[in-house]
């Protein structure tokens, strides 16, 4: 993997930071309003406890985003050629199990087996499992093409795959949270300063103003990330399959040997115009993994023993499964087979 300089951990200090740099100004309204002015101990202890306990689960998602593998892609026996790892001449020059040339099954950048939904993060020089993109970033992804297709930069220069995708889905809803508490919290208190001039202090409602803002502000923008990510939970897929639409093309069935000029698969580059709309099209339509919205949740946030869902609670916890293979939706195969013979069509009309 190649070293990461310092600044690149920039914008995960930027990202501490703004979870950090709100709590001065926090404790003062919660002193000043709650105690001082309204008398109120229990409610300034339940605010102080939520926001708290919050602060407390944003942090451990982030340090499991940053610490944890997102999903490494280990070489089986199988792919090896054999359980040990000697291998004759003879074995060596045999011809493997898999076509190279396929796409997306081998990686030509890690020179190795790449399986399903798996893709190589050219910043990290590797390939992760289940790899998707940081929503947190995408404006700027879409405004420049896509240079950071799949990094997120915000959790430490780090990839959201397979391994670390129910913390980060756990970061996104626990700022939400947070932020749309204090927004509220900080606007009622506003509304009574306002009503109440001359009962608390001059510096008070500023704070209660910045606050309110910021509040409104991350809960507008991470909220739509997270609910976006809910999305794709629901549906099963990863941002870059729901961005994508030419993914598909690598699952297609066999094309006829004749009759047509494309490659069997297709590839992006050699479709024409009425190709790429069909293609398009049935993006809308075709979900590869989608096997119900129950079974897709407990694909993400499901645990395998009775006390998983501490983990899920403090920091996300792991996702299930290997990050090699999943269900597939049984309907896909057929609307598939239907797309390739629409391109076939498409192609003999060219």
């Amino acid at each position: 993997m190649p070293y990461k300089r310092w600044f690149h951990y920039l914008p995960l200090v930027g990202t501490v930071f703004f979870i950090l740099a709100p709590q001065p100004s926090l404790l003062i309204v919660l002193v000043n309003y709650h105690l001082r002015t309204r008398g109120q101990p229990i409610v300034f202890g339940i605010h102080l406890s939520v926001t708290y306990t919050l602060t407390f689960l944003i942090i451990t998602s982030l340090i499991v985003c940053v610490v944890r593998d997102p999903g490494p892609v280990q070489i089986t026996p199988s792919e090896r050629g054999g359980a040990t790892d000697e291998v004759d001449l003879a074995e060596a020059l045999m011809p493997p199990d898999f076509d190279f040339s396929a796409p997306g099954k081998w990686c030509r950048q890690c020179w190795a087996p790449k399986p399903d939904r798996t893709h190589h993060c050219t910043h990290c020089g590797r390939c992760v499992l289940k790899m998707g993109m940081s929503l947190i970033i995408l404006p700027i992804v879409l405004w420049l093409k896509l240079i950071s297709d799949h990094h997120c930069p915000w959790v430490g220069a780090k990839c959201i795959g397979h391994r670390t995708y129910p913390a980060f889905l756990h970061f996104l809803f626990c700022i939400t949270l947070l932020a749309t508490y204090i927004a509220i919290m900080c606007i009622l208190a506003l509304v009574y300063a306002f009503n109440n001039p001359y009962v608390i202090d001059e510096t008070t409602p500023i704070h209660e103003i910045l606050l309110a803002f910021a509040g409104l502000v991350f809960s507008l923008v991470i909220g739509s990330f997270f609910l976006y990510h809910v999305y794709l939970v629901t549906t099963n897929q990863t941002t870059l399959e729901n961005l994508s639409p030419f993914l598909l093309l690598r699952h297609l069935p066999p094309l006829p040997r004749t009759g047509h000029s494309l490659s069997d698969p297709p590839l992006e580059p050699e479709l024409s115009y009425p190709q790429r709309r069909l293609v398009k099209d049935a993006h809308g339509h075709i979900r590869l993994y989608d096997v119900g919205w129950k079974q897709n949740w407990i694909q993400v946030i499901g645990w395998n023993h009775n006390y998983g869902w501490v983990a899920r609670i403090l920091s996300g916890g792991a996702i299930k499964g290997d990050g090699r293979t999943f269900p597939r939706n049984p309907k896909s195969e057929e609307l598939l087979a239907r797309l390739a013979v629409e391109l076939v069509n498409a192609d003999k009309d060219n």
